[in-house]
């Protein structure tokens, strides 16, 4: 009498693709290289132009150097103003971003109150700082006051949103203790809310404060202020000179924002 046969079952467990058919993962992959290639053919790209860029490169960096450092006062102020637009944007988002984010917190909120921070959030959200940048320069006009509504803007979307997620993923234990003792909201909000999410919520603002210094120095290029705005006139007026100058200070603005960011975020931890 033969011995029963046996199968060999695989003893490592591995996670099934998305797609399990051969011939569809072929065609898959067939349609996204032929795509990549329409969409390169369809650009109409001139490789004439694309190659004289090279020159005109070497031409815009050869008039760059050296970096003309003499207008310090004007390259100052810039910086400065860039610094004050970061903090007071910051400020003023950490500040709205608080209501805006327990509202939009699906286990705090009732429903129609967490549509409409939702919907708050998802606008902000929508719009690149550039696009709004330009929207509050045709309200306000050129200037500081423009670049801070931006980036006060961007800082509410971005804290609110990660403080939202950060309720909503908290233990529901923990909240139900809470609410059986029969603590009011606002109590509720001082003993189960705030001791958990408190750490994150000033994590996140610190960073989203290392982000505005970077991105006012892009909103001043639309004329909302800044450094950015004092690079956008000295390329238009073709000191490039000047121009590196200014690059090199946006990048050293940048490296000390990282650094203080990095050292406030160590004190919190």
């Amino acid at each position: 009498m033969s011995a029963p046969a046996t199968t060999d079952y695989p003893k490592i467990w591995k996670r099934p693709g998305l797609i399990t058919n051969l011939h569809v993962q072929r065609g898959v992959v067939a349609l996204v290289v032929l795509y990549f290639f329409w969409s390169i053919g369809s650009l109409d790209l001139d490789w004439h132009r694309f190659s004289q860029g090279f020159e005109r490169a070497g031409n815009l960096f050869g008039r760059m150097l050296p970096p003309d450092f003499s207008r310090w006062e004007l390259l100052l102020k810039g910086v400065s103003e860039s610094i004050q637009m970061a903090f007071a944007a910051s400020f003023f988002g950490m500040a709205l971003a608080v209501p805006v984010g327990l509202c939009a917190a699906s286990n705090l909120a009732p429903k129609p109150v967490y549509l409409v921070a939702r919907g708050i959030i998802v606008i902000t959200r929508t719009f690149h700082e550039v696009i709004i940048a330009i929207i509050f320069v045709k309200i306000f006009g050129f200037g500081p006051l423009a670049g801070m509504l931006t980036l006060v803007v961007a800082s509410l979307s971005f804290i609110s949103k990660m403080l939202a997620e950060d309720i909503e993923n908290l233990t529901p234990g923990s909240l139900e203790a809470v609410r059986a003792t029969g603590a009011s909201f606002p109590k509720f909000l001082v003993y189960a809310i705030i001791p958990q999410i408190l750490p994150r919520y000033l994590g996140v603002s610190i960073y989203r404060l290392d982000a505005n210094i970077r991105h006012s120095t892009v909103v001043g290029i639309v004329g909302a202020g800044g450094i950015g705005q004092v690079l956008q006139a000295s390329f238009n007026r073709y000191d490039y000179d000047f121009s590196l100058a200014i690059l090199i200070s946006i990048v050293a603005l940048v490296f000390i924002g990282e650094f203080f960011g990095a050292w406030i975020r160590s004190k919190l931890r």
